[in-house]
């Protein structure tokens, strides 16, 4: 009889352990196939040329999705594109981007934004850093968009940068403005910047090229008649800054930017931002609306943090002696 208890007991045991193993397994499975099925949401980044500081924004727009959770390969899919410039590719890589059902649209640089804006009405898009979005229609004001499309706006303080300029080349009486014809955004910076030079009195003269292979022959015109050059947030001629800093340096002529990375590339000096910084804040709008923040009733962000930028090497060789208060207060590269 005892025999009889001790083997239904150990029936009992035996059983209750596999069912306990099958629980735990089901359980386990059940756990995995939850988070193989997390939902994967898709960011679509269009970037509209090869640039320092283009590349800098989608780097940053990246870094500023992971800061509020939002992470390539773990719960997102990021699709890049990079249109080299094309106007046509822009638009059938912003279709493509539709194609792929991506929940947002990212723009980097103005015509990239243009084109996303060309191509839908109902995915939201963010702006990365675009100097004038009114201007450039992709906006109805900066404290209500009023339709898909909000992000971060990056004008620059042309006053400011004159008045550094002023400082470091107190003799220059007359300006180069250097942009290109294909952006509306080129042409409304050159608008402020010619205000705000003629303010202070400075003789403006401007020089629009339609394409890279005008640059050389325009800045060597400049050089000859401009105490030096200024250029504004221009793709174009940011790609081409190795040709603009070549033929400036032949006749001695310094380069004001306002963009820091052209300072880098071997501008002058500039008051400008941190083109990553950009970036990154356009990410978190970017996450902003992932999170379903409808673009219509976002504000438009005005990034204003701003520093001065001298290349010490440019410097030295232009021969221009950089006053010790600017020195104290600016960030110095190529020392």
């Amino acid at each position: 009889m005892k025999n009889n208890r001790r083997l239904i007991l150990a029936v009992i045991i035996i059983f209750g352990i596999l069912i306990g193993s099958f629980v735990k397994e089901v359980t386990t499975t059940t756990t995995t196939k939850d988070s193989e099925t997390e939902e994967v949401l898709k960011v679509g980044i269009l970037q509209y040329v090869s640039h320092e500081a283009l590349d800098q924004i989608s780097e940053g727009v990246v870094e500023g999705l992971a800061e509020r959770g939002y992470v390539e390969g773990e719960n997102l899919e990021i699709i890049f594109y990079n249109g080299q410039g094309d106007q046509s590719k822009l638009a059938t890589m912003s279709q493509q981007l539709i194609d792929k059902k991506c929940d947002v649209l990212v723009g980097v640089a103005t015509p990239a934004a243009q084109s996303l804006a060309n191509a839908t009405s109902s995915i939201p898009i963010i702006m990365a850093a675009i100097t004038d979005p009114i201007k450039a229609d992709l906006v109805q004001s900066l404290e209500e968009p009023g339709g898909n499309i909000t992000g971060l706006s990056n004008r620059p303080s042309v006053e400011d940068q004159f008045a550094l300029a002023a400082e470091l080349l107190p003799k220059a009486k007359k300006i180069g403005i250097l942009y290109s014809s294909a952006e509306d955004n080129s042409k409304s910076q050159v608008e402020s910047a010619t205000v705000a030079a003629t303010a202070l009195g400075l003789e403006v003269s401007e020089y629009v090229v339609n394409s890279t292979n005008e640059i050389a022959q325009t800045v060597e015109v400049m050089a000859e008649k401009a105490d030096y050059i200024y250029l504004p947030q221009d793709n174009m001629i940011a790609t081409a800054m190795p040709t603009v800093v070549a033929e400036a340096n032949k006749s001695m002529t310094p380069i004001v930017t306002s963009v820091d990375t052209m300072v880098e590339a071997g501008g002058l000096v500039s008051i400008g931002q941190n083109q990553k910084d950009l970036g990154f804040e356009s990410g978190k709008m970017v996450a902003d609306a992932l999170d379903g923040r409808k673009p219509a009733t976002t504000p438009v962000y005005i990034y204003t943090k701003v520093e001065a930028v001298i290349n010490m090497q440019q410097a030295e060789f232009l021969g221009i002696e950089i006053p010790e208060k600017v020195l104290a207060e600016a960030k110095l590269i190529n020392e």
